[in-house]
């Protein structure tokens, strides 16, 4: 996942010094982070419903919060 965070930061720098970008590229890009951010979300909800009571105390959730967050489907926030 770090790796991909870097690609995009990257990709979002040269996008960002370019003047003028076809319409087109600007779209991939926008779907492209958007659909990055749904698998981390995916992802991540999908670990935390793996958790432990005592991991979920370690990071300060209960059991209910971290179930209610697993169970959001992720274009969700």
């Amino acid at each position: 996942m770090t790796q991909t965070a870097t690609m995009n930061t990257d990709a979002h720098a040269v996008l960002s010094t370019t003047r003028s970008l076809p319409l087109l590229a600007v779209i991939s890009f926008k779907f492209e982070a958007l659909v990055t951010k749904w698998v981390a979300r995916k992802r991540t909800r999908r670990a935390l419903h793996t958790l432990e009571a005592w991991q979920l105390a370690d990071v300060g959730l209960t059991s209910d919060v971290a179930l209610i967050e697993a169970r959001k489907v992720f274009w969700k926030a």
